[in-house]
């Protein structure tokens, strides 16, 4: 039998049979005289056949062990949980303008009790209306982009919300933009815009959430507050994540787009700037800037939208055969990052396929698997012989950063020396100055 609200087989039944529905008040009733009252709730898909969950009087879900020898009783009829949004507080004169978009991800989801899994279902209006703090902040203007979960995101979607963030600061209405965006590929989305939109006028802050808006332990509102406040006061204009610190719910801190990556599958404080310090942090409203930055309202700005879907990211592991290059070039890509060992090395038998795919016209840049350090190929003869085979060592550039400033590059650049090129000059700061040539500054 299909499942309803979590429910099957013969505890479907035996609702139905009682003519209960979710949020009605029943009693279970056990052959040995025991006996649970409380509302019908929804339950995970997943969860045992014979378990019945309810709300009790106190407030707390717990579920109930069932056969077909007990009996569920309806008690009361109930309304079924439902979102309403709250009434948005009344706006107040002389605040900064905000401009928020969402694209979303849990920040802007909902537990679905259905399947006890998340599911995009809160709107930007709906956060701004259930964290009534903005409104001291800044005024704040709410549209949706997207309502997808962040690993569905690709290149088209990076053009739109670059797109989006360029309307609005074009018309330089909005102290900053925030764009709240699913955690899992945040950081991707993070390096994309930060080559696109190059110098922004403004901040520009993408913010999510480890946990739904709807959970008391929700790191939501939290984040929300301080990239709002980041987009109306904080002196730096760059493309920015903003996430809990630590575990506390006393910190946000701003990570560089181009330095940041999720840490964590699950903690709050899941992002951290690699090779970097956090551009600043904020606690309350003291904000201690840690970093150089573009400053507010600078000079420079400059659009550039686009990317290719042609360049991939290849880990590779002890044993691996270089095979998946080839594969790689003949379903139509034109580059590669590869996250090499250590200093950024690969197997001896990959030199051969790397010289003849680098000889014709296909690109190869050598990342680290290492979190923290630098590639240096000139130490072992492994790292010289792929150099000479034409690899291009990447730096302190963060593999996912890497991917992106490629398939940004390739949207540009035809030829390879032009790519090889592009890809060793600084654009967003997400070279580190060891990495630059002797006289060029960080972007």
């Amino acid at each position: 039998m299909e499942s309803w609200m979590g429910y099957s087989g013969f505890l479907l039944e035996m609702i139905r049979a009682a003519g209960v529905e979710i949020g009605d008040e029943i009693v279970v009733e056990r052959p040995d005289g025991s006996s649970f009252r409380g509302l019908l709730m929804f339950k995970g898909e997943l969860s045992a056949e014979n378990i019945v969950v309810i709300k009790l009087g106190n407030g707390y879900n717990v579920g109930v062990a069932v056969d077909p020898s007990c009996r569920i009783r309806r008690v009361a009829p109930g309304r079924k949980p439902a979102f309403v949004r709250p009434p948005p507080p009344p706006p107040r004169e002389g605040l900064p303008r905000v401009k928020i978009i969402g694209t979303g991800g849990t920040i802007a989801s909902r537990v679905d009790y259905r399947t006890g899994a998340v599911r995009p279902a809160i709107s930007s209006e709906d956060l701004v209306s259930l964290v009534p703090e903005l409104s001291e902040i800044a005024t704040v203007d709410a549209e949706v982009l997207l309502s997808v979960y962040s690993e569905d995101l690709t290149v088209r979607e990076w053009g739109m919300i670059a797109e989006a963030v360029w309307r609005v600061l074009e018309k330089r209405e909005f102290s900053g933009v925030i764009l709240t965006h699913g955690t899992d590929t945040m950081h991707y989305t993070s390096a994309a815009l930060s080559f696109a939109l190059q110098r922004p006028p403004v901040p520009v802050i993408l913010v999510g959430s480890q946990r739904s808006s709807d959970r008391p332990s929700s790191d939501a509102a939290l984040n929300l507050i301080g990239a709002t406040w980041a987009a109306a006061r904080a002196p730096f204009a760059e493309v920015v994540v903003a996430m809990h610190a630590g575990h506390s719910d006393d910190a946000i801190a701003f990570h560089r787009g181009t330095r940041v990556v999720k840490m964590h599958t699950s903690s709050r404080s899941a992002f951290k700037s690699v090779n970097a310090s956090p551009l600043a942090v904020l606690r309350g409203q003291d904000l201690t800037v840690l970093d150089e930055y573009n400053p507010r309202g600078g000079d420079g700005f400059s659009y550039e939208p686009g990317f290719s879907d042609r360049a991939a990211l290849v880990k590779f592991y002890p044993g691996m055969s270089p095979e998946i290059l080839e594969y790689l070039a003949e379903r139509g890509m034109r580059g590669v990052v590869i996250e090499g060992t250590g200093l950024g090395h690969v197997a001896r038998s990959w030199i051969p396929v790397v010289k003849a795919l680098v000889d014709s016209g296909f690109f190869v840049g050598m990342a680290s698997q290492c979190r923290f350090g630098r590639v240096n190929m000139r130490v072992y003869n492994t790292g010289r012989d792929l150099l000479r085979a034409g690899v291009v060592e990447l730096g302190d550039l963060l593999p996912e950063v890497a991917l992106v400033k490629l398939m940004w590059v390739l949207y540009r650049a035809q030829s390879l020396p032009d790519v090889s090129k592009m890809m060793i000059t600084p654009v967003a700061r997400e070279l580190g100055a060891r990495m630059l040539p002797e006289g060029v500054e960080p972007a």
